[in-house]
């Protein structure tokens, strides 16, 4: 039982980081260095109602030759979760991506959970299109390292590239789309559905936001297993995903933004409605 919820939990600390979008031409002014969000992590079952359990963190940086993106996103667990199960969790991805075609080159992972410990390394090759993923333990050098390589597509994300590939593109209500997506050397593809448009309350205001909701859970599907994950992205030309929440059998967990940091004046505020 432990596993199951130290897996979930690191499942919805990673998927917020996602959801992707159409393939349409990137707008890389979208990324700007220097851009952090953090969001807070609550979960709710039973007498378990509103726990704080985990922060995700993403900023951005440009190499020093402004060729690629630096994406570094973090997921930690605290407080109840740590309490409860005296587990310490942690997701470290570091991701590089072309910075003219907006694709993932490389991503690198470190995978804490409690007393287990993973590295893992995923290389990118268009030209041979295909993607190779090498996992080691770094607490035993001597086991080999467990690899797998997969077909790839021209436009492929990881997990995390896929957040700042969605903020590039226009949504509409009803809208349906998919997308590939690389995890640990395997790809999916990820159907996705446009199914409203909201007013959220966020630490930015009452904002304007499209509900986007992928289809990840499910039988030949990223999470075997019942559940349903919802996102809500500002509808303003910087498009932060502001919260999202995910059904699953052990519970409801609800993500939220809680702090933005920008490297200059940057406006934030959402449309009207109209």
């Amino acid at each position: 039982m432990l596993r199951k919820v130290c897996g979930t939990v690191i499942l919805t600390l990673s998927l917020l980081s996602f959801v992707l979008a159409q393939s349409s031409p990137p707008k890389p002014e979208i990324l700007l260095p220097g851009e952090k969000l953090i969001y807070e992590v609550k979960y709710t079952r039973a007498i378990f109602r509103g726990l704080s359990i985990g922060t995700l963190t993403f900023s951005v940086d440009k190499d020093e030759t402004g060729k690629s993106y630096k994406i570094k996103f973090e997921a930690r667990s605290k407080g109840t979760l740590l309490r409860l199960f005296g587990q310490r969790i942690v997701q470290i991805f570091q991701s590089e991506v072309d910075a003219e075609r907006f694709r993932i080159l490389k991503t690198i992972k470190r995978d804490e959970q409690g007393d287990r410990i993973r590295d893992s390394e995923a290389i990118f090759d268009y030209t041979q299109k295909k993607v190779v993923f090498t996992e080691v333990d770094p607490k035993d050098p001597l086991k080999p390292p467990r690899k797998i390589a997969s077909k790839i597509e021209e436009e492929t994300h990881d997990l995390v590239s896929g957040v700042y590939r969605l903020r590039q593109n226009h949504f509409n209500i009803g809208k349906t789309f998919e997308t590939v997506v690389s995890d640990s050397g395997l790809v999916y593809r990820i159907p996705i559905k446009v199914t409203g448009r909201e007013l959220v309350d966020t630490i930015i205001g009452k904002v304007w936001c499209f509900r986007i909701e992928p289809e990840v859970f499910g039988p030949s599907r990223m999470i075997e297993q019942e559940g349903r994950m919802i996102i809500w992205i500002a509808d303003n030309d910087r498009k932060i995903p502001v919260a999202s929440r995910i059904y699953t059998k052990l519970g409801r967990l609800e993500v939220k933004l809680k702090q933005i940091e920008t490297p200059n004046r940057v406006d934030l505020s959402a449309r009207d409605e109209d």
